[in-house]
Order: C-alpha cells, then sequence, then structure tokens
C-alpha cells in the first residue's frame, strides 16, 4: 500500500513540476518572439517575419488602423520606415501569461519621410507605446496597439 501511495505521490509531483516548467518555457518562448518582434521594427529586416508570424496575423491599432497577414506587416514596417528610417522601439516593461505578452516601450526615430501628409521635417521624435501580444502555435497571431499618436503629431506639428 505504502509503495502505491508513494508511486502516485512521486507520478503527481513529477507532472506538476514539468507542467510548470513547460509553461515558463512557453512564457521564455513567447517573450523572445516579441523581442523579435520590435528588433524587426527597430533593424527593418521584414523578411524575418517569416520566421515569428503566423500568416493569420491581425493588428489593431487604437487610431483605426489594422493590417493583416506577414505581407500586411511587412508593407506597414517597411512604409514607416520610409517615414523614419532610424525608427527604434526599447522594450522598457514586458509581461508575459498564458499566450499573451504586454510591452511597453520607447519607440524613437527622425522623421525624413511623408508622414500622416506630412512632408519630411527632419525632426527626432520619442513616444511611448503599449501593445499586447497574442501568440499560438509559436508564432505571432494578433497585436493591439496603443501609440501615443497625439504626443507624435504634437512633436512633428509644433517644431513646423
Amino acid at each position: 500500500m505504502k509503495k502505491t501511495f508513494y508511486s502516485v505521490l512521486f507520478f503527481t509531483v513529477g507532472i506538476l513540476f514539468f507542467s510548470c516548467s513547460s509553461n515558463k518555457n512557453n512564457l521564455d518562448a513567447n517573450r523572445e518572439i516579441i523581442k523579435k518582434y520590435h528588433q524587426i521594427w527597430s533593424n527593418g529586416n521584414v523578411a524575418d517575419l517569416d520566421k515569428i508570424m503566423s500568416p493569420n496575423f491581425v493588428c489593431h491599432f487604437i487610431n483605426g488602423i489594422e493590417w493583416k497577414g506577414i505581407d500586411g506587416a511587412k508593407n506597414e514596417i517597411t512604409s514607416h520606415r520610409k517615414s523614419f528610417p532610424d525608427w527604434n522601439e526599447d522594450i522598457v516593461d514586458m509581461i508575459s501569461e498564458g499566450d499573451k505578452v504586454v510591452t511597453r516601450y520607447k519607440s524613437t526615430g527622425t522623421q525624413k519621410g511623408k508622414f500622416n501628409g506630412l512632408d519630411s521635417t527632419g525632426i527626432h521624435v520619442a513616444i511611448f507605446e503599449t501593445s499586447i501580444y497574442r501568440i499560438a502555435n509559436g508564432k505571432l497571431v494578433e497585436q493591439w496597439g496603443f501609440p501615443d499618436a497625439l504626443g507624435l503629431n504634437n512633436q512633428l506639428e509644433v517644431k513646423k
């Protein structure tokens, strides 16, 4: 009887240990995907999106901008980097839970191309953004973005 009890106890503890370890590994893997995503925005190497993004990816931004799929993300990043060729995103905070990762990050860049109808100003801007990401099957599938669009526009318009 004792042998059965200890066998069941050992088995149960093992399952709990490995399930917690597996969850931590998933959280770490999810965080790495999001770090790579921010790097792609910063370095413009959109070919790397194929490695981390689902073909069903959807991005929703608070100001009504939305794009879909890997090609949609590639177009958006490429277009944004034409306006701000030195665009850089530095993660300040990162929180992960389940299939979600949240980042608060500082975005900086110099406007050297047309942006929102405004010709190049040469102004260096800095804003904070927050994004919520969802990961499924090891790929980025969804983003909800909350940029400080008002702060960005104010920086570009104040110095016109």
